[in-house]
Formats: structure tokens, C-alpha cells, sequence
């Protein structure tokens, strides 16, 4: 751990109600597109979902991505989540460049 990165000195109560507020938010913000969430940071709620399973979440992939969008994701897909445009994916792919290894 360097001098910058204090993340695992927050306490885990802390940690997980942080989480659980960034995940009801994204709940809320229908109108972010998971295709733009991974063309800003390199992640979107379907990472979410594969890293509650990395973390030990027992239900299966559409368990998990249920849990993080609120509902069935191909429900949620149906109602919120528009076609890709080739300039959203080009921002994907540079922007998921950039992810650390692992993540």
C-alpha cells in the first residue's frame, strides 16, 4: 500500500454502505448507459455484478447483474439501454486500454 492509497484502512461497514449507495445510484441513473460508464472509467454495472461474484456473491452471473441493475438485466436492457454507436464503442475500447490488470 502506498502513501495514497488508504482504501483497505476503511472499515468494512463503511466500504459496503458506500457501495451500496454508488450501486443505487446507477439504479437510478437509467439514462448512463453502461456503454458510456465504460467508455468514461473502464467499468460499468456489469463489471459491478462480476465483481460481487469475484468477491464471493454465491448466485450466478444473472443473479449478480439483477442485484446491481435492480431487476432481470435483459428486463433492464429492454427498457433502458440503447444501441451501441461506433463512437461509444471506440471510447470503450481506448478506455478499457487503460484498466489495470485484473480489473
Amino acid at each position: 500500500m502506498n502513501g495514497h492509497d488508504r482504501i483497505d484502512t476503511i472499515n468494512d461497514a463503511v466500504a459496503a454502505a458506500a457501495f451500496r449507495r454508488l450501486v443505487r445510484h446507477l439504479q437510478h441513473r437509467t439514462d448512463t448507459q453502461n456503454i458510456d460508464l465504460m467508455g468514461l472509467a473502464g467499468f460499468c454495472r456489469n463489471c459491478l455484478a462480476d465483481w460481487i461474484r469475484d468477491a464471493g456473491f454465491e448466485g450466478d452471473r444473472a443473479e449478480a447483474r439483477a442485484v446491481i441493475h435492480g431487476m432481470p438485466f435483459e428486463e433492464w436492457k429492454a427498457q433502458h439501454q440503447s444501441e451501441a454507436t461506433p463512437e461509444q464503442i471506440a471510447r470503450m475500447e481506448e478506455s478499457v486500454k487503460r484498466n489495470a490488470p485484473g480489473h
